[in-house]
């Protein structure tokens, strides 16, 4: 098993492509052609996992933050990032992330917490516009369906819930083969007319790549016509947080013990209860004040993040309940996530969840 065969799964999972333009999501040390002796799972990859990873024998340390965050211009050890790549490099140990691609698909670290709280009905909280891109193309009118479900196959024709989505006139389509050329039907020198079909198919923006290869690879033409366009479209399974239900309304005292005894915690920071029953619900592991609004637009009952600024606590303006369960905290599923992913791929393969808590926030009680 090459980290190539792993990494490419994980990334059919989350493409990298999701990831916000800050983020460092992706291969970070090692090379994709080594040969894998097993994985370990993570929140952090920080110097402890690694030595973790060279105890078990495991040379594939998977990760949910990226250790190396903003451009390294010297490596000499004088931080907690520097050791920690000075020890993977020395090692042989690769470091691969998965963070903001795996934030931004319902269902990845926002999924976990749903589970937890046994979320139904459940939906991105903030989806993201412009990824979508459309895709026309013309075939010989015998050749359209196999096109067409290369496409579909490719990823091609998602709508919501909706799949193999596509529009498809007919016309005529003309073309003059020039000396040099091998045309699949028509004259070399004059101008040929051919039954065409006009296909329009939607894909998201990463599989771009993987829809034009299916295109040209099934397309009769040695010269394929075709346009991509760019659309403003939501998307609405990709983007940030996630917004669902209980299956039964409870109060707010009675929901923030939920939530201290699903995520084991010792304190809960929260704007002050509104006195109602809760039901709808939304979540975003990390960072997340950025969606209170959004949360309240969305008429959520109670908002769980993580790293609310004081004055932040304010946006809440007595809509919802807005409740900071910490970083690690609200994040902490994402290994076992992680593991399961990879362990329901590669049954028979090494991957490990690390026994190392990696949380830098300690709390007194």
């Amino acid at each position: 098993m090459k980290l190539a065969d792993i990494i490419s799964h994980l990334e059919s999972i989350a493409p990298p492509s999701l990831q916000e333009s800050y983020d460092n999501a992706g291969l970070l040390t090692g090379n994709l052609n080594w040969e894998c002796t097993g994985v370990i799972c993570t929140l952090d990859a920080i110097e402890d996992v690694v030595t973790e990873a060279i105890a078990k024998k495991c040379n594939l340390i998977v990760a949910h933050h990226p250790i190396i965050f903003t451009g390294l211009k010297k490596v000499t050890g004088k931080n907690y990032v520097e050791k920690t790549i000075i020890a993977a490099i020395k090692n042989d140990i690769a470091i691969y992330a998965i963070h903001t691609n795996l934030d931004n698909v319902l269902h990845g670290v926002n999924a976990k917490i749903a589970d937890k709280l046994g979320l139904v009905n459940r939906q991105i909280l903030q989806p993201k516009i412009g990824n979508i891109k459309k895709l026309y193309t013309y075939v010989p009118v015998d050749f359209a369906d196999k096109v067409k479900d290369a496409i579909f196959a490719a990823g091609g024709g998602t709508i919501g819930n909706y799949v193999e989505c596509s529009f498809v006139t007919e016309g005529i389509g003309s073309f003059n083969a020039t000396k040099g050329t091998n045309p699949f039907v028509g004259t070399i020198g004059q101008r040929h007319y051919e039954k065409e079909k006009k296909l329009e198919v939607v894909f998201e923006e990463h599989n771009h790549h993987t829809i034009l290869n299916a295109l040209i690879k099934n397309h009769p033409y040695e010269e394929v016509a075709y346009e991509v366009i760019g659309l403003d479209n939501t998307n609405k399974a990709i983007g940030s947080g996630v917004i669902g239900e209980l299956k039964m309304e409870v109060g707010e005292e009675d929901f923030l013990q939920l939530i201290k005894t699903q995520f084991e915690l010792k304190v809960i920071k929260h704007t002050p209860f509104l006195g109602k029953k809760v039901k709808k619900i939304a979540v975003c592991g990390g960072s997340g004040s950025f969606l209170t609004k959004t949360a309240i637009a969305a008429k959520a009952d109670f908002y769980i993040t993580a790293d609310v600024k004081y004055h932040e606590f304010f946006d809440a303006e007595s809509k919802l309940v807005l409740a900071d369960i910490g970083h690690w905290e609200s994040e902490q599923f994402t290994i076992e996530l992680l593991a399961e992913v990879l362990q329901e791929k590669f049954p028979t393969f090494a991957v490990l969840k690390t026994a190392v808590k990696t949380n830098p926030v300690q709390y007194w009680s």
